[in-house]
């Protein structure tokens, strides 16, 4: 059994591999009515595309996405929602006898399907979270009420952005990597949004963001540190940030997600000196996701 679709009522299928011809991704369960094109999902692709700096990777992919159905007249229709993007700047024989990349996925997939697709990385590519920003696009269109934004905070270990360039060029001169922490905040998500027990909505935006490819860690709110806080500081409301039991409390929401190196170092390929640069976009995108989802979860139980 593969999986490759994310949600409950609002669902995102992903397709495609980091050196075919395209990749692509379905989006389920969206309201009809909502005015949606190119341009909309094109300002958030432009964001997480690479070749657009020294400090990404020199691929240069323009991500234009096409909507191939879901829409009438500038607005969607109910019906599943279909876009693609045409990979253009492949350079397949820079992979052709690379040996399994450690911390890569390459091992990983042989061990698992024994046949593995060796070119960029295939699947575990940060080339599919192309389609995971078109998809939460979309999604941004069910929860207007809401305001979603993400930067990167540390790269590096270091929080002082005076220093990040600096060391970019470090690390890029001597063929390294650096890790990154992106932090994104949720605000104006109301009181409700969220269930008991199975489907948290700290659990859901947690799991959603580790799905992304890259990341090593995740924390909503104060994370690691409110395990180490005395109970007269946790329950201070920045500490619970947003979610209790679950379920929303209508205060922003905090989450910050963690970014390994690139494990392409050394060797042929085109890659990011630090993937996390690119990763604030996506993570946006898998926040307005599962936000969007439980609000319709919400509205089908409670109305």
């Amino acid at each position: 059994m593969s999986i490759n679709s994310f949600g409950h009522m609002l669902r995102l299928t992903t397709w495609g591999e980091s050196h075919g011809p395209a990749i692509g991704c379905v989006v389920d369960g969206c309201p009809p009515g909502l005015e949606l094109d190119e341009p909309w999902v094109q300002r958030f692709l432009d964001a997480r595309r690479p070749g657009t700096s020294k400090n990404v990777s020199p691929r240069q992919e323009p991500d234009r996405v096409r909507i191939l159905s879901g829409t009438y007249e500038g607005r969607t229709t109910g019906t599943p929602i279909a876009m693609m993007i045409d990979n253009v700047d492949a350079r397949s024989a820079d992979y052709s006898n690379l040996p399994p990349r450690p911390g890569h996925a390459d091992a990983a997939y042989d061990a698992k399907y024994g046949f593995r697709d060796p070119r960029g990385g295939g699947r575990a590519s940060a080339r599919e979270t192309a389609m995971r920003v078109a998809g939460g696009a979309v999604a941004r269109l069910v929860i207007p009420e809401v305001n979603i934004a993400a930067a990167v905070v540390e790269i590096g270990g270091e929080q002082d952005e005076s220093r990040w360039e600096e060391m970019l060029d470090e690390a890029r001169s001597g063929s390294d990597s650096l890790g990154a922490i992106i932090e994104c905040v949720a605000t104006g998500v109301p009181i409700g949004w969220g269930a008991p027990i199975y489907a948290k909505l700290d659990a859901e935006l947690a799991a959603a963001c580790m799905g992304i490819n890259a990341v090593k860690g995740v924390e909503i709110g104060e994370g690691f540190a409110a395990g180490r806080a005395r109970g007269s500081e946790s329950m201070e409301a920045k500490k619970a940030s947003g979610i209790d039991g679950g379920i929303s409390t209508g205060k922003a929401i905090v989450v910050r997600v963690a970014f390994k190196p690139t494990s392409s170092i050394g060797i042929g390929g085109r890659h990011d000196p630090c993937v996390g640069i690119r990763g604030a976009p996506v993570v946006e995108a898998m926040v307005a996701l599962v936000l969007a989802d439980h609000k319709l979860l919400h509205r089908g139980q409670c109305g």
